[in-house]
């Protein structure tokens, strides 16, 4: 027997003690699947073109080893894919097609992301997606399915259109439900005078781009807010109140950031209200530093607390998980180790609470026991279930990832 089980059972043992089954648990978390983003694997920059970086988004650093073509990203997913628990999803955007075509994002197809599925398929992944609505000539002043011109209108509203067939097509040929979510960036940088007219330009595009009914079997659309980014500092369209009004009243997901918000806001307390009129939730976890910074996700305060909303509420069902960072100051492989694993953990500790007898003593108002449960749960050896389960699903446990991730930039990114 490992020390790594021995500690287990020990544990085990413990968690018994207040009706908690681990073996149980441990089955639930494996059924939870994660959608890492691709795009910290090259700072946000895709294949499309060298268009620089636009659209509220801007990444920092140049830590070596970036990949540059579809092929080293997908080699450097796979090394991170290897040192996290379970089989996951990929989220990918739009710019990251995989083609020697020349295309522009008006005319995507399903062809050119079939190398993409074709990985999946081996990986044993499944694909979600992004329209991508920045970074390119087509964002003019500020302004992309909410602009006044309407030829910029028209171009990205076909962009839409052909990303939720491209969705369509992941879910179809990998056998899970591709959720395609649209975030985009337009807004003012300065104090406008109209700010109804915007939002119903983008409300009018929206509509014509989901006009089309594609059914829920394969592909499910999301809308996203977002509270300001670089260049559109004092009015974002696409606001959390307008994405609430649009998902809830034309049946689309609605997307909670964890940094789309006000600084002291958390999206921890909307969850429960959210799950109540929504169709289902589809959730970026992300680190917010003051303000809308993507930093790679710890294991926090509030990661845990949403952890404990999605678990104690019943909600993984209906809702989405995705990561949204990128960090260029650190190994881009160890950023979505980091943040994945910490994702799961937060699950796991929730799950890891006798939520049926907490909920029980609270509606008999007892706090008392409510209060002492939870704070001793602190002390619970929740990482020695947690080593257990990366043991068993044949991952490294502890600091030995990083040692993996170590090697794999000695031998292969230092290369690049």
């Amino acid at each position: 027997m490992s020390k790594v089980t021995d500690q287990y059972l020990q544990a085990k043992e413990r968690y018994a003690e207040i009706g908690v089954d681990t073996d149980e648990v441990l089955k639930r978390l494996a059924d939870v699947k994660i959608s890492m983003h691709v795009w910290q694997g090259d700072d946000v920059q895709g294949f499309l073109s060298d268009e620089a970086l636009s659209g509220g988004i801007s990444v920092t650093g140049n830590y070596p080893g970036k990949a540059t073509t579809p092929a080293e990203l997908r080699q450097d997913l796979e090394e991170a894919y290897s040192l996290i628990p379970g089989k996951h999803k990929l989220n990918l955007h739009a710019i990251y097609l995989d083609t020697d075509e020349k295309v522009d994002l008006n005319e995507i197809e399903p062809k050119h992301f079939e190398k993409w599925v074709a990985w999946a398929k081996e990986q044993g992944l499944g694909l979600d997606f992004n329209p991508t609505f920045f970074s390119h000539p087509m964002f003019k002043d500020g302004f992309t399915l909410a602009s006044p011109d309407p030829e910029v209108r028209d171009f990205w509203i076909e962009h839409g259109k052909r990303s939720r067939k491209i969705a369509a097509y992941f879910g179809k040929e990998l056998g899970q439900v591709c959720v395609n979510n649209f975030w985009v960036p337009d807004g003012y940088k300065d104090n406008p005078i109209d700010r109804y007219t915007p939002r119903k330009r983008l409300m009018e595009a929206l509509d014509e781009i989901f006009a089309e009914d594609l059914g829920d079997e394969y592909t499910l659309d999301a809308v996203e807010s977002k509270l300001f980014g670089l260049g559109a500092e004092a009015y974002t369209v696409g606001s959390h109140e307008f994405y609430m009004g649009y998902g809830l009243t034309r049946d689309k997901l609605v997307c909670l950031d964890a940094g789309h918000f006000h600084p002291t806001e958390v999206i921890s307390n909307k969850l429960s209200s959210l799950a109540l009129f929504s169709k289902g939730i589809l959730l970026h976890v992300s680190r917010p530093v003051r303000w809308d910074s993507d930093h790679v996700v710890i294991m926090d305060d509030e990661l845990q607390e949403i952890g404990k909303e999605l678990v104690r509420n019943d909600l993984l069902g209906k809702t989405h998980i995705g990561l949204d960072f990128f960090d260029a100051t650190i190994n881009r492989v160890a950023a979505w180790v980091i943040g994945t694993r910490n994702t799961q953990k937060a699950l796991l500790k929730a799950m890891l609470e006798p939520t049926a007898f907490l909920k029980e003593k609270e509606l008999a108002g007892d706090f008392t026991t409510r209060l002492v449960f939870t704070e001793e749960l602190k002390d619970f050896p929740f990482a020695d279930v947690w080593n257990y389960y990366c043991e068993q699903n044949n991952v490294p446990v502890g600091l030995d990832w990083f040692e993996e991730v170590k090697n794999y930039e000695k031998n292969v990114l230092a290369k690049r």
